[in-house]
C-alpha cells in the first residue's frame, strides 16, 4: 500500500495504491493506520460530539437538567469533553489490542467484549472523527 495525501484544501492531492496483499488481512492493515490517527486526534482535538449516555460508564452521563440546557442553548456540562476522551480511549485501546495481542481474542470474554465495544464506538462515532 502506498498513500500520499496532501494538506487539506479544496483541490487536495490524494493518491492511494492498493496491492493484493493489503486486503488479505484488511482488518489488520487498517488497524495500523487507524490506531495512530486516533492517538493523534485525542491529543490535538478541538471539539467533541454529543455522546450517548449508554456509551460511557455510569456517572459520566448528563443529568436531565444538563441535557435540557444543551438542547435549549447548546451549553455543555462539565463532563462533555471527558465523555469524548473516554470514547476515544476505548477506540484506541481496541485497535492497540488488535495489533499487539491477537492470541487473546477468543479466550477471555471480558477482554473480547471490551475490544468489540471499542470497534462499535468507532463505527458509531465515525463521522465525529475530525479535529
Amino acid at each position: 500500500m502506498r498513500v500520499r495525501i496532501g494538506p487539506y484544501r479544496k483541490n487536495r492531492a490524494v493518491k492511494v495504491e492498493i496491492e493484493p496483499h493489503d486486503t488479505w488481512n484488511m482488518d489488520v492493515t487498517l488497524a495500523y493506520i487507524i490506531h495512530p490517527m486516533l492517538v493523534q486526534l485525542k491529543e490535538t482535538k478541538h471539539g467533541a460530539p454529543m455522546i450517548d449516555e449508554g456509551d460511557v460508564p455510569l456517572g459520566m452521563g448528563m443529568s436531565e437538567e444538563a441535557k435540557a440546557r444543551y438542547e435549549e442553548i447548546g451549553e455543555a456540562d462539565g463532563k462533555f469533553f471527558d465523555r469524548w476522551d473516554w470514547v476515544l480511549g476505548e477506540m484506541i485501546w481496541a485497535f492497540e489490542q488488535y495489533l499487539t495481542d491477537l492470541d487473546k481474542w477468543g479466550m477471555e470474554d471480558e477482554y473480547y467484549s471490551r475490544m468489540s465495544n471499542g470497534f462499535r464506538l468507532f463505527g458509531k462515532y465515525y463521522e465525529a472523527l475530525w479535529d
